[in-house]
């Protein structure tokens, strides 16, 4: 993998979804609403492990570094879950980002 960008992430998601289109409820704005809860929950993980080991994850070759980073894709999954749940593309997304990098560069 060169470079794993948001429309590789919304194809793998899309991909799970279909596998478990009977056992998970269908994507829709009702879903978004529980993916954007659980993601929230991940991030809560993240956070605990940055509270609890923030210096053990900056090496190469730990276990915290992994579960961190475990939890950051945790994470990027219900991100694009909740992308696909509201119709966002990673165009769209793409010129809202850009636009608010814009905005950044120049706020202070």
């Amino acid at each position: 993998m060169n470079d794993f960008g948001i429309n590789e992430m919304l194809e793998m998601q899309k991909s799970l979804q279909g596998k478990y289109k009977d056992l998970w409820d269908p994507i829709s704005p009702e879903r978004g609403k529980d993916q954007l809860l659980w993601m929230i929950g991940e991030i809560g993980e993240v956070i605990d492990i940055i509270k609890k080991h923030s210096r053990e994850i900056t090496g190469q070759d730990t276990d915290f570094r992994e579960q961190f980073v475990e939890e950051l894709a945790d994470v990027l999954m219900y991100f694009n879950d909740i992308l696909l749940c509201y119709g966002i593309t990673a165009e769209e997304l793409k010129q809202v980002y850009v636009s608010k990098f814009e905005i950044n560069m120049i706020r202070w």
